[in-house]
């Protein structure tokens, strides 16, 4: 048997990928599944789009193909992590000595045998790599990406954009690997970060990606920020515990820290009587917070996330157990500070709450009353409480 290259293998297995995906998701939208019933599309539509990508030889051909540059996100690159890590100290010195200068200018000033240059197709949103050398000539490039499967089964995807790069040796073999962190919108004013590790291959400039570690990576939220990535993939720690352990033994074991002072016990109608147990796992320099109900017999009923997108749990302020909805079960409302990076780049800490109300069999996470009503620093507990009740009708606290 004559195997194709390697070039037509990865066009081979996208195509097959796509096609794949269309049949397996019925409850895709009418426009999507309709895509479905004739992969003939899909084809013309890939190579329309691949055509345009294969053109692309020189930094010029880029935006002649329909591709637009990130600028911001240009750097220089170095082979060896070594080599990286001197230019970018170098990058920062220069940009203390120089405040008021252009970080574009001094990045393309600095002596590296290659740029990255990040590009997104304006016609689909999918994001390339392009790594182009010194005369402009494309050394490789590659739209093997996570953040372009963002829509599985279909070309076009959300519109995204590049939160950060960083540059590490993740697999101790002292080559400059790549991660990238992007955002998509989901719609809603909502946006979903979508990491990715692209690893530099000893036998030459070849960069290739394990989907198994970027979906981890993305499934176990630590897709936020570029040293929880690193943490997982280089140092081997994973919050995919925090997901998968069905008992407060198994959570204790794995490094999990509760909370003590907001730890209780409530009687939750037909759950019955569960601990609420609060607490962290560190990872990088980030505390993971979860809250967990667990029974008498240890085992976890259900599993709260109440810190959604931010980094970090700065202050948990409370947790309080009451009927919100007027349903007659005890719900659930969380207040908290959290910290994470602002469009600055700068550390910023926000007081946020979540209400999980109580159904049969388990909670459910409130998606209304978030959206009509932010907190401020001046709120407390009380007078969440307070709103959240009379969103519901209740008149007064004691209703």
């Amino acid at each position: 048997m004559i195997l194709p290259d390697r070039k037509a293998r990865q066009k081979a297995g996208f195509f097959a990928g796509i096609c794949a995906a269309l049949m397996l998701v019925p409850w895709l939208p009418a426009g999507i599944t309709r895509a479905a019933g004739n992969t003939e599309n899909v084809r013309v539509l890939y190579e329309e789009y691949n055509a345009r990508f294969d053109a692309v030889e020189h930094r010029e051909d880029i935006t002649e193909n329909g591709f637009e540059i990130v600028d911001i996100h240009i750097f220089p690159v170095q082979y060896e992590i070594d080599m990286q890590k001197e230019m970018e100290t170098e990058l920062v010195r220069q940009m203390k000595a120089q405040p008021d200068a252009d970080i574009k200018d001094l990045k393309m000033n600095m002596e590296a045998p290659m740029l990255m240059i990040p590009a997104y197709d304006k016609t689909y949103n999918r994001l390339a790599l392009f790594f182009v050398d010194g005369d402009g000539t494309i050394l490789y490039k590659s739209d093997h990406l996570e953040t372009n499967s963002c829509v599985l089964g279909q070309m076009q995807q959300p519109a995204q954009e590049m939160v950060s790069v960083a540059f590490q040796d993740l697999n101790g073999d002292k080559l400059t690997d790549i991660i990238l962190i992007t955002s998509c919108d989901v719609g809603d004013g909502k946006k979903y970060r979508i990491g990715d590790v692209l690893f530099q291959d000893t036998e030459g400039l070849i960069f290739y990606r394990d989907y198994r570690i970027s979906d981890k990576i993305n499934r176990f939220g630590m897709n936020q920020n570029t040293d929880s990535i690193t943490a997982f993939v280089r140092d081997g720690n994973s919050t995919e515990f925090l997901y998968t352990a069905v008992t407060l033994k198994e959570l204790l074991q794995h490094g999990f820290k509760i909370i003590t002072e907001q730890c209780h016990t409530r009687t939750f109608g037909k759950l019955g009587k569960l601990q609420v147990v609060p607490g962290t796992y560190r990872i990088a320099d980030y505390d993971v917070f979860m809250i967990y109900l667990v029974n008498e017999q240890g085992d976890i009923v259900s599993a709260l996330q109440p810190m959604g997108d931010y980094d970090n749990l700065y202050a948990l302020k409370g947790i309080n157990c009451r009927d919100i909805d007027g349903d007659g079960l005890k719900d659930i409302i969380v207040f908290a500070k959290y910290s994470y990076e602002d469009e600055n780049h700068k550390l910023a800490v926000a007081s946020d709450y979540s209400i999980y109300y109580q159904r049969t069999g388990g909670f459910s996470a409130d998606t209304e009353i978030k959206g009509k009503y932010q907190c401020s620093e001046e709120d407390t507990m009380q007078t969440l409480v307070e709103k959240a009740r009379a969103y519901w009708g209740w008149k007064t606290d004691d209703d």
